[in-house]
């Protein structure tokens, strides 16, 4: 019974001491210097399965290409319009930031609620496409269990009504 106590107030201790790291931002992870349009595109998608990108069918060799492909959020009309309305969107998501923000860029931190993992979101207006292409990646780990697949596509359904 004693051995049982002991186990249970180490996990106490244990799930507090994780909690309390996550508060002060130990797995908030550092933000990537290399973002942002390059050449027409967004950085290549991430090397382990925890990001997905609308442009990820331009990087063929890539080993995560296939996991990470999804679709640009369609619109019609007015461009600036749409990027306001996805600005409008991203600020009512809990633990998101707009980082910064022009006519044709837009880059967001979202973070979770209890251990503050971070997720670095960019949306660019693709005109010649006439398309929002956007990427959404973890930045610590090395799976986000479908986290930026789920929040991208809650975007898209609320950016379509």
């Amino acid at each position: 019974m004693k051995v049982l106590k002991m186990i249970g107030m180490a996990a106490v201790g244990i799930a507090v001491a994780v909690l309390s790291a996550g508060q002060v931002g130990l797995f908030s992870g550092t933000p990537p210097s290399n973002l942002g349009i390059t050449d027409g595109r967004l950085q290549a998608p991430s090397n382990s399965p925890n990001s997905v990108s609308s442009q990820a069918v331009l990087y063929p060799q890539h080993p995560q290409r296939m996991y990470a492909s999804i679709s640009p959020l369609q619109f019609k009309g007015d461009e600036q319009a749409a990027m306001n309305r996805l600005a409008a969107i991203l600020v009512q998501l809990p633990g998101t930031v707009i980082v910064s923000r022009n006519s044709t860029y837009l880059y967001a931190q979202c973070s979770t609620a209890v251990l503050k993992f971070t997720d670095d979101v960019e949306f660019w207006l693709d005109k010649p496409a006439g398309v929002i292409q956007f990427r959404s990646a973890s930045r610590l780990g090395s799976k986000d269990f479908g986290v930026n697949r789920a929040r991208m596509e809650a975007i898209r359904a609320k950016f379509q009504t």
